[in-house]
């Protein structure tokens, strides 16, 4: 027995795709189907035992291609809504308005209705085709398989897939093929079936909604917070156990109710109905003082507000600030903690002070002894973080095969050796704090490779383990060295350089600072001594007169030197240490990157560059300019045959090498700190 034909026209190749894959899942394999699709073009006479039209619309372009014996044997099939895809609308909101999307009114308002009858009222539908006139602008659009025709407007877009065959036309089918007595059963078989699975897939996505809201309470109920949400016109959506608490009224805040009817405060209801987005304000209840915050959800048209216990919030506070000192993890230090009146030191203050309000990462550049811990702890006190731990590390005291588990952990069996169940690294224990790296250019580039990572992505791996693990850290790093040389030189990434300094502080040395000795020796005089001690004037100026290579460092090893062997209460000059005692000269690796080679001897006329930046030295430590004219007088004075245009030249030699800046006007010539350097090394080695 030959199989019967059936033809099914649609207007789009989607519609026709959706609807073949349903009549061949319900009718398929005793029917044979051929499919066409107006959009795609008809190239043929179709003759069918019956032609299946997805709408009506498709009538008059179907009609030419139809062959004479099948104009007779035309139906329009019944359309229903998409029920594979239905679940998708009980995950929008109650309440939402939504835009319903399709290519005619007739097809939009039938959609609508069907919905309707299958139970999905929750959501207020409002009809969109193509042509109409107005239409309120909403963010979520539903359609089925029609997205493209949705308004510029809609943010959202759910389609349901296109419409389906219904069951009446399906049996309508078999009805017109002479098959549906012995078909009948199976076909409603199916659709049982399809209503059984539609089912199951119903209660799944009710039980993920139940879950969700069970958890969603227990993060609510396990908040210390009060937590309040209400609509414009104060009806309440959300309210926990800590609300109740803290206003201990006998009604509850039922969801559903009007705070008008539970909270009879004036000024409160005022605050939460029609102050602004973003205020704030405290509410005394029963003597206990509530810090109240309030935001708007403009998209749900909510007001949430939180309640908060000013006592409770500061007493957890200072519990945590309690830990954080036990386990070290606190910035000991203030901006108020570093010493010093100079201006220099003011504004370098000023500064940092400045870069802790934001959240970007710092590089801090000084010398040995600056001080360049005491201003990242400073900035760490004074910035959003504070609250949160600050740790350390010095690379330079740490072995190269320890930085890696230091910085990023480790799992357990890492290594030989490595603790069970593992170790957080400083960038875990460091957590919505800030994290300090000292001696940044000591790192090797395997570590700065993945200390770049970190900083990119913010996130680690530890050693030996495979799970990303997300870090809220700011980082400020230091350096005595001259990272620009060591980019150079390729023994520092320039992309980690940048990162680094994203903000950037650079410390001066104590011997640009020398006013701020006097008030120095005081301060580490009454850190170190309980005693009343004085210290004799010609002691603070010889000390004034050191240029302290070692810095502050340097300095209060000095006092705790002279504190050790001086008699009685005074400390006087002969309390001095000898001059082996002091740093004479800087470190090749300092950051200033000082040469012990001498650069003025290869230049030739060593003794004339010297006796020029000397000079320059002496006037610029006085507020004094010098021209050439007063240059060639001096020159003349100490012996040295120097006229004014031979002066210029050695003056641009100097200026080419960088130890004197040249500027016109009242700024005149001075030195650069590599020329202010060559003049004290010279005097200490005299």
């Amino acid at each position: 027995m030959l199989m019967k034909e059936i033809t099914l026209i649609a207007g789009t190749e989607e519609t026709r795709k959706t609807l073949l894959e349903q009549l061949r899942s319900y009718i398929g394999e005793y029917i044979r189907i051929k499919s066409y699709a107006i959009d795609e073009g008809i190239e043929e006479i179709i003759k069918s035992d019956l032609i299946i039209l997805s709408s009506d619309l498709v009538y008059p372009e179907a009609l030419p291609y139809l062959h004479e014996d099948s104009k007779q044997r035309v139906m329009t099939a019944r359309r229903t809504i998409n029920y594979h895809y239905i679940d998708k609308l009980l995950f929008i909101p109650p309440g939402s308005e939504v835009l319903f999307v399709n290519d005619v009114a007739e097809t939009v308002f039938d959609s609508i209705g069907k919905l309707k009858e299958l139970g999905i009222n929750h959501l207020k539908f409002i009809p969109y085709y193509p042509g109409i006139k107005s239409v309120k602008p909403v963010k979520i659009a539903v359609t089925p398989g029609e997205g493209d025709k949705a308004p510029e407007f809609v943010e959202e877009i759910i389609d349901i897939g296109p419409r389906l065959i219904d069951m009446t036309s399906m049996t309508e089918i078999l009805k017109r093929l002479d098959m549906l007595e012995g078909k009948a059963h199976e076909l409603s078989q199916k659709y049982l079936a399809k209503i059984i699975q539609l089912g199951q897939r119903l209660v799944e996505a009710t039980q993920e909604t139940n879950r969700f809201n069970k958890n969603l309470k227990t993060v609510l109920e396990g908040v210390n917070d009060g937590l309040l949400s209400v609509d414009t016109y104060g009806e309440i959506k959300v309210a926990n156990g800590n609300l109740e608490k803290i206003f201990q009224t006998a009604m509850p805040f039922t969801m559903g109710k009007n705070i008008r009817q539970i909270i009879k405060n004036k000024e409160l209801l005022h605050f939460l109905l029609n102050d602004p987005d973003g205020a704030n304000m405290i509410l005394s209840i029963d003597n206990v003082e509530i810090l109240v915050k309030k935001f708007y959800i403009k998209e749900e048209n909510l007001i949430v507000a939180t309640f908060k216990n000013i006592k409770e919030a500061l007493e957890i506070e200072r519990q945590l600030r309690r830990e954080l000192i036990k386990r070290g993890h606190i910035g000991k230090y203030t901006f108020e903690d570093i010493v010093g009146s100079s201006e220099s030191i003011k504004n370098k203050k000023r500064i940092a002070a400045k870069l802790a309000s934001s959240e970007l990462n710092i590089l801090i550049e000084g010398e040995s002894g600056t001080g360049k811990e005491l201003f990242a702890s400073a900035i760490h006190n004074c910035s959003v973080r504070r609250g949160g731990p600050f740790l350390g590390v010095n690379f330079s005291a740490l072995p190269e095969d320890l930085v890696e588990s230091e910085l990023f952990g480790y799992e357990e069996g890492a290594f030989t050796g490595a603790r069970k169940g593992g170790k957080k690294g400083l960038f875990e224990q460091a957590n919505g704090g800030t994290l300090f790296l000292d001696e940044i250019g000591d790192i090797s580039p395997k570590i700065q490779a993945r200390l770049l990572r970190v900083l990119q992505e913010k996130e680690i791996m530890r050693v030996g383990g495979t799970e990303i693990i997300p870090v809220d850290v700011r980082v400020i790093a230091a350096t005595n060295k001259n990272l620009m040389e060591m980019i150079e030189t390729g023994k520092f990434r320039q992309d980690l350089y940048h990162r680094l300094k994203v903000l950037y502080v650079q410390l001066p040395p104590l011997r640009e600072r020398k006013e701020d000795i006097r008030e120095l020796v005081n301060y580490f005089i009454q850190q170190n001594e309980p005693r009343s001690m004085r210290i004799e004037e010609e002691v603070i100026q010889r000390l004034m007169h050191y240029n302290w290579y070692g810095n502050v460092r340097e300095l209060k090893n000095t006092l705790e030197y002279m504190l050790a062997v001086c008699e009685g209460d005074v400390i006087r000059i002969h309390d001095i240490p000898e001059k082996s005692f002091f740093q004479v000269k800087l470190t090749a690796e300092s950051f200033q990157g000082y040469k012990e080679t001498n650069e003025l001897e290869e230049l030739g006329n060593s003794s004339e560059l010297y006796f020029i930046l000397r000079q320059l030295y002496t006037a610029g430590s006085q507020n004094i300019l010098l021209g050439r004219k007063q240059l060639a007088e001096l020159a003349k004075a100490e012996g040295y045959t120097l006229t004014e245009p031979q002066i210029r030249q050695r003056m641009n030699l100097l200026e080419e090498h960088g130890y004197l800046i040249k500027s016109k006007g009242r700024a005149g010539t001075r030195l650069t700190r590599k020329g202010k350097q060559m003049v004290e090394q010279e005097r200490l080695n005299g």
